[in-house]
């Protein structure tokens, strides 16, 4: 018997409770899990955060949560992030909101967000993040790379430093034939962007540069950051890295080409680490010799560098981190952040199922 297209949705009550809409094995479920238990454990970091008197602002959990999804569903600003809270259920569900609380107006969440998210807390998360991770990251072997984040300006913006010479003909900002550099130049809408091209023959944008290292068992991000985009800051941030991990024994450190200089080798040595980098022999010496290259854990090492590009991947495809949408460092720090840790919560369920 065909159904009936009555077009009167006059129905004003639903006696269905919003828990019972989501599906019992929705991947949402085992996530929601995990991020109360973080946010938990974070609750007196909050305390700190807000006075004790004054009008209530937007839950943190909630707005962590919201961001989220954000992160999860490639949300691309914060005025669709509101939109999808309006009418979808399932995202209600997530943030904690019940069918009939209101929607926060786009521009109090951003502010709101402004206020609570900084790098210090984005990196206190992922710290937490990774807790719920225990007895599935292997604490001897990683990798690290670096990953050009398009910065939110243009090349057009990138001009001549005020006091450094004429801009242009007759000011018109045309750079045609100039020889343009980050010693003398700079964005006008975002200045601690840098003018960066991550290999020969690609053209140059304004970027930053993402640092992450994950632990060679089964791809979680153990450690990240975010740079200025330049030709040593790779080296220099898997320094600084290594160095945020305990001394608890010889660990390997993998990476590619660009970590093969002397300077970075033996550093990551002088720290108590193997550097399992590939050898870069075009035209010179590599850094690493038999010493390393003989033991099988070496080529190991090599055949689980994908792992990193899995993570970049996700990261610009769905996360939206291919162009940032924040200006300045200290914002595009913790956004890069905080998605590595929103990877490690989209990974965690389902490798708790396969254990």
């Amino acid at each position: 018997m065909r159904g009936d297209d009555e077009q009167l949705q006059a129905g004003m009550f639903s006696y269905i409770a919003l828990e019972e809409r989501i599906p019992k094995n929705h991947p949402l479920r085992g996530i929601r899990q995990l991020v109360d238990e973080v946010l938990k454990s974070l609750s007196r970091e909050f305390d700190r955060l807000y006075a004790k008197v004054g009008r209530p602002s937007i839950p943190p959990e909630r707005l962590l949560r919201a961001l989220l999804l954000q992160a999860f569903y490639s949300i691309r600003s914060e005025r669709l992030l509101m939109e999808q809270l309006e009418y979808n259920l399932l995202f209600r569900w997530f943030v904690g909101l019940e069918i009939d609380d209101g929607v926060w107006n786009h521009a109090v969440f951003s502010k709101n967000r402004e206020r609570l998210l900084n790098q210090e807390m984005a990196q206190m998360f992922f710290s937490r993040v990774k807790e719920q991770a225990s007895g599935l990251m292997s604490d001897e072997h990683f990798t690290v790379d670096g990953t050009m984040l398009q910065a939110w300006a243009s090349q057009k913006s990138f001009q001549r430093k005020p006091g450094d010479g004429p801009e242009g003909p007759s000011g018109s900002g045309d750079f045609r034939g100039q020889e343009r550099k980050n010693d003398t130049h700079e964005s006008k809408t975002d200045a601690e962007a840098r003018s960066y091209r991550k290999s020969k023959g690609q053209e140059a944008k304004m970027s930053y540069l993402g640092h992450a290292v994950v632990e060679n068992q089964h791809g979680l991000v153990a450690a990240a950051m975010a740079t200025q985009a330049d030709g040593t800051a790779e080296r220099e941030a898997s320094v600084l890295m290594l160095r945020e991990f305990p001394d608890s024994g010889r660990i390997t450190w993998g990476g590619d080409k660009a970590y093969d200089t002397a300077e970075h080798v033996a550093l990551v040595r002088e720290l108590g680490a193997t550097p399992h980098v590939a050898q870069n022999d075009t035209n010179r010496a590599s850094a690493i010799d038999g010493r390393t290259t003989r033991h099988a854990g070496y080529e190991i090492s090599l055949s689980r560098r994908w792992l990193v590009e899995k993570v970049f991947g996700w990261l610009k495809q769905t996360a939206g981190m291919r162009q940032v949408k924040l200006r300045g460092l200290e914002k595009v720090q913790w956004l890069f952040v905080f998605s590595c840790a929103a990877y490690n919560l989209l990974r965690i369920p389902k490798l708790r199922e396969s254990v």
